[in-house]
């Protein structure tokens, strides 16, 4: 079971959460680290980093070191796990104790890529540490029976990957990971503005619009949306209107890949495990489940009840700090 210092962090593309047994979430900031490209100190991390993006002189870089749920920088994301366990740590009275910690990795990492988890983590501060994989965090963070032998279809949809993945008695039974989330769909309106408009807008434009007027592919009343961005021809601000029909289309693609890789899922679910699934349905979370319309689209695709996680943003960072009564069934530790 937790002791009182044991805690959980999901190492998000997008955000990074740190979860402890008594106080819940303590920590939940950006996954970006501003750094002084002189001397190489960072200048600041988290929330205040993010405001940073596209606003700072040349000498300070706002780095997201995690791309696609893998560590693109090692160092800085180092330097980032540093700066937050020793918040969390003083947020909870523990400021000289190094904490046993588990941590959640997507589902398709290689060996050498959980290393670099593993080893960033431990350079970091922790004591000890364990892997877990991210669906099975998120199907925990839930409250669903991980360890019980019925079927558990989970969907996580995170800033750089999307997990897809049947639990059963304590173990993944058929898991699809795809480098896909809501990073790349960020970047696809950002690249239909410019070759529609030629218009540039920067990354946290891109999220806005996402999350004011983005849709899955269901039909719906048209949204309008007037924004700024800098015109490539003449250099200057530009305002222009989206419809919410235009994103749409702009993201199909990616979305009808994430249709994919939970298709072939479920295709891949045992003939037991079947009805548990048409029983139970599918359980959404990540912050890409958020969008307008994702629950019903799914649902109508798939067949089955689709089901939007009470907490979808902090279900993968809850599972992982609970997941250690767990442990010995779903994941050895690091030592």
């Amino acid at each position: 079971m937790l002791s009182t210092f044991d805690i959980g962090i999901d190492l998000g593309t997008a955000n990074i959460l740190v979860y402890s047994k008594n106080k819940g979430i303590v920590i939940n900031e950006p996954s970006v680290v501003a750094i002084d490209t002189e001397t190489k100190n960072v200048v600041a991390v988290g929330r205040e980093a993010k405001e940073m993006i596209g606003k700072t002189p040349e000498k300070i870089v706002a780095i997201r070191p995690l791309k696609d749920g893998v560590i693109a920088d090692y160092n800085i994301t180092t330097q980032m796990l540093k700066h937050i366990m020793r918040n969390a740590s003083k947020k909870m009275g523990f400021s000289m104790r190094k904490p046993n910690v588990v941590v959640c990795a997507p589902s398709g990492l290689t060996s050498v890529e959980r290393r670099a988890i593993q080893d960033a983590v431990r350079n970091a501060g922790a004591k000890k540490i364990h892997l877990i994989e991210e669906p099975v965090a998120a199907a925990i963070g839930v409250g669903l029976p991980v360890d019980e032998p019925v079927a558990n279809v989970v969907v996580d949809i995170g800033g750089g990957t999307t997990e897809v993945a049947i639990i059963s008695f304590g173990g993944v039974v058929a898991c699809h990971s795809i480098r896909i989330g809501g990073d790349r769909l960020d970047e696809e309106i950002i690249q239909h503005v410019r070759k529609e408009y030629n218009v540039l807008i920067g990354e946290r434009t891109a999220e806005k619009i996402k999350i004011e007027i983005g849709y899955a592919l269901i039909d719906h009343a048209e949204l309008i949306m007037d924004f700024r961005g800098r015109d490539l021809v003449t250099g200057l601000p530009k305002t222009i209107s989206l419809s919410s029909y235009e994103i749409r289309n702009a993201i199909k693609e990616s979305l009808l890949q994430i249709l994919e890789a939970i298709r072939a899922t479920l295709e891949d679910c045992p003939a037991e495990l079947s009805g548990d699934i048409v029983d139970r349905g599918v359980i959404l979370t990540g912050g890409g489940s958020l969008m307008n319309g994702m629950e019903q689209w799914l649902s109508n695709e798939i067949f089955v009840p689709v089901q939007l996680a009470p907490n979808p943003l902090e279900s993968v960072a809850i599972g992982t700090g609970k997941s250690l009564q767990y442990i010995s069934k779903l994941q050895t530790s690091a030592k």
